[in-house]
């Protein structure tokens, strides 16, 4: 069976015993992922990709930022409606409002649910969905990389697949009963009964849902106090440790692919929750545009693509990360979180 998540091998290789460093020195991370084949990185559409430029910078330079939405079945109504408002050019001319350190970095109209602002709210676009919060995670999926039969597709929850006999243990996080009590630790998630990656992002799950979870990088939804969900006018990316306690609770509809180091490195506000206060109005950084790179004419268009996580390469790369056995390492960990094991994206060269 094709594997969908984290690939099995790479699981049990996360708590295998690790044997003292041998004569030749293991290869980083970074080198093995360099080493991949070329047919193990999969191109990102540019439908799936989101061109934010924000004023220069003090020098005059270009800031850009490139962000990956969402694929199905993850957060597709906030998806569809961040597509409607950069399609409507609703995103220009707002502005970067909240920077907290080690939390966020939050955009949107600087007079909606802010609590310095004091002006009329951007009218947002007719069309936009209405989501609930059963939506922050799905109850079902079956990956595209998955052989499961055509019939399957339809029934494919957890209980479903387990009674048609597919051997769930191979597409998920899951301990088998022949893993060993170190690799088990190593799985551990107190988030999530199992934490995995499919299609190229990380997820965490128990029983029957799965959702998508905080790491550094992501993007997610603005929103008030439930039952309000947001519509994704307000977005927000982690510039710090990842607050997995937000996982569930709030939509996540992307991550930065390029250009994080605009966002990471700007002012942090002095109000409530990082917000800029009324005397640092300046310190609010302008969106000039938000397109999806599908509207720009080609010889603009950025191209990225990850690295398969379905790959044998993926699976090697994510055991040197939870057992770094280069050179300068002197203790391998014996296990990561799924945060620490960012999955490799990479320009595609013009």
């Amino acid at each position: 069976m094709t594997r969908s998540l984290l690939p099995l091998a790479a699981l049990l290789a996360l708590g295998s015993p690790v044997m003292a460093q041998e004569e030749t020195a293991a290869p980083s991370p970074n080198q093995i992922v360099e080493e991949a084949a070329h047919e193990e990185w999969v191109a990102i559409a540019p439908e799936d990709l989101l061109v934010m430029t924000l004023a220069p910078a003090a020098d005059g330079s270009t800031r850009r930022v490139v962000i990956q939405l969402m694929p199905a079945p993850f957060s597709q109504g906030w998806v569809e409606n961040i597509r409607t408002l950069a399609r409507a050019g609703w995103y220009d001319g707002i502005t970067v409002n909240r920077v907290q350190d080690n939390y966020v970095v939050q955009w949107g109209d600087p007079n909606y649910d802010n609590p310095e602002a004091e002006g009329k709210a951007k009218p947002l676009p007719e069309g936009l969905e209405v989501m609930g919060e059963a939506e922050y995670t799905t109850p079902s999926f079956v990956p595209p990389a998955s052989s499961i039969k055509h019939e399957l597709q339809g029934a494919a929850t957890m209980s479903g697949l387990i009674a048609a006999g597919v051997n769930v243990d191979a597409l998920m996080a899951e301990p088998e009963p022949t893993q060993t009590s170190e690799a088990r630790r190593a799985l551990a998630d107190r988030y999530s009964r199992f934490a995995a990656f499919t299609q190229g992002w990380p997820i965490g799950g128990r029983d029957e849902e799965f959702w998508p979870v905080h790491c550094y990088g992501m993007v997610g939804v603005g929103r008030g106090m439930s039952p309000d969900t947001g519509s994704g006018a307000e977005l927000y990316t982690v510039i710090g440790h990842a607050p997995r306690h937000l996982d569930r609770n709030i939509a996540l509809v992307g991550r930065i692919v390029d250009g994080m180091e605009h966002l990471s490195s700007l002012p942090r506000g002095s109000g409530a929750l990082g917000f800029y206060t009324t005397e640092e109005s300046d310190k609010r950084t302008p969106i000039l545009s938000v397109r999806l790179a599908s509207d720009l004419p080609e010889a603009e268009r950025p191209a990225f693509e990850y690295l398969s996580t379905e790959s044998e390469t993926f699976a090697r790369y994510a055991d040197a990360r939870a057992n770094r056995r280069d050179p300068f390492f002197i203790q391998p960990a014996g296990g990561a979180d799924i945060c620490n094991i960012p999955v490799p994206v990479r320009r595609v060269a013009d």
